[in-house]
Formats: structure tokens, C-alpha cells, sequence
């Protein structure tokens, strides 16, 4: 997952509101939004190649998203990111404690931010720093570095989720994710890969045969605790895909 934002607000109708897009080489495996075989409570897509997740809710009310951080010379870890999110998202432990007991080991992986939450709270961990932080209300954005870091795709899509609002739908989300207008050449981050891939990664969606957004996911959640997440695949050549997910389920 390369790019999300989303709104954060306790006590309104639409207490969380996410869109996310997930960037990844096209041939890597994986399965879209669904529930799990062997956690039918977990809802979200799935790594086949590593295992864990990007990005999953639970039936009871836990959500967890994960994006890399972009740094050159970054020491591997031993262990996938993927499992990170999973880990929460089949756990009962509070966000706080999760996000406690994950900075002590965050070194066995490379680089990451991990958003976790429940229906009370969200909190964000960025490995590099190793301080979890709990967020207050707000519109928040995350890509390949730090919480809110004004890349040019973060700034235009955290702007298009604030007017998106009140009362968003995912068809509305989607469309703000579908954005592959690069940024100007002069705007362009430095982060360490070539200029090239510096220009395809810096547009809210990003399309070339190899590597670009494999899902756009909506994701709303409603006072009540109900969930509403619409999520489109796709590949090299277009959409290959779209799942709609509802809980509790309509008539």
C-alpha cells in the first residue's frame, strides 16, 4: 500500500473514511477483498507470495493499513510487513499495547507505517522514529514516508478527500483515487530512485506494464459500526476487477 488518506472523527456519522491505493509489481501474487478461510472475521485483500496483508478490517470492528517507507540503503529485515497488520487484525490486543509491543521488534522489518484502530481509537507508528502516537481527530495522509509528509500526490489527494466528505461514498473515493496526472517536474521528491521512477510514482495512480496501482480501495465506516468498502482491481492493461463489501449485509 502506497498511498492512503483518510479522515479520522470520533463521534460523527462517518467516523473513519479511508481511501487507499496499492502500489506493487503486477507480478507479485495476491487476492482481492474478501474474507480469509482461515479468519472468516478478517475482510481485505491478500499477499500470496509473502503472506499478511496491506490493508483489512475485522467483523468486530479492528482496522490495520500498512505502507513501506521509501529510504535508500534501508537494512532488510528478516521478516514480511504483511504479517504485520494481519498480526493485529487477528489479535485482541488494545492499539496502544499492539503498537508498545511491536516497537521493541520493529528492526526484524524494513521500513513502515502502521495505522491500527478500533471503534475508541487510531494510532500510527512509523518504524523509523519507533514512537506510536495516537491521532486526534482530523484528515491525515500517508505514502512512502512520514504521517502527513507534503509529497505533491499526498497534498492533491488528502485535499480531494476533504471535499469528498459529508457524507462520502466510496464511488466519490474511488474516483479521487483514480488521479494519474504526475506531479511537475519541480515538485518531484527525492527519495532516492531515478528520476523516471520519481515521475511514475509521484501521480495518485500510477499505470506502466510492470509496476503500478494494483487496487483502489473505499473504505466507510458509520457510527453504528457498519462498513461499507468498495475495492477495484487491476492490471497491467486496466481494471480486472471490483468487489463490494457490506456489513452487516443489505436485503
Amino acid at each position: 500500500m502506497c498511498l492512503i488518506v483518510f479522515a479520522w472523527r470520533p463521534g460523527h456519522t462517518q467516523p473513519l473514511v479511508v481511501a487507499a491505493n496499492r502500489d506493487e509489481f503486477h507480478a507479485r501474487p495476491s487476492l482481492p477483498l474478501g474474507h480469509w478461510e482461515d479468519a472468516p472475521w478478517i475482510v481485505g485483500g491478500r499477499d500470496l507470495q509473502a503472506g499478511g496483508t496491506w490493508m483489512g478490517v475485522t467483523t468486530g470492528g479492528r482496522f490495520a493499513a500498512l505502507t513501506n517507507i521509501r529510504t535508500p540503503g534501508q537494512v532488510i529485515g528478516p521478516r514480511s510487513r504483511g504479517e504485520l497488520p494481519e498480526q493485529y487484525l487477528r489479535g485482541n490486543l488494545p492499539p496502544a499495547d499492539y503498537l508498545a509491543e511491536l516497537a521493541g521488534r520493529r528492526a526484524d522489518y524494513v521500513g513502515f507505517n502502521l495505522l491500527v484502530g478500533d471503534r475508541q481509537a487510531l494510532w500510527h507508528l512509523n518504524s523509523h522514529r519507533g514512537e506510536a502516537t495516537e491521532l486526534q481527530p482530523g484528515i491525515y495522509g500517508l505514502s512512502n514516508a512520514g504521517l502527513d509528509t507534503p509529497w505533491p500526490k499526498l497534498r492533491k489527494a488528502r485535499a480531494a478527500l476533504a471535499t469528498n466528505l459529508d457524507p462520502a461514498t466510496p464511488e466519490n473515493l474511488l474516483a479521487l483515487l483514480a488521479d494519474p496526472s504526475p506531479a511537475a517536474e519541480h515538485e518531484l521528491p527525492q527519495t532516492g530512485v531515478p528520476l523516471e521512477w520519481e515521475r511514475r510514482l509521484s501521480s495518485i495512480f500510477i499505470a506502466s506494464p510492470e509496476y503500478g496501482t494494483r487496487a483502489s480501495t473505499a473504505l466507510i465506516r458509520h457510527a453504528d459500526g457498519a462498513l461499507d468498502i468498495l475495492e477495484r482491481s487491476f492490471g497491467p492493461d486496466g481494471p480486472v476487477g471490483e468487489v463490494r463489501y457490506r456489513h452487516p449485509p443489505t436485503s
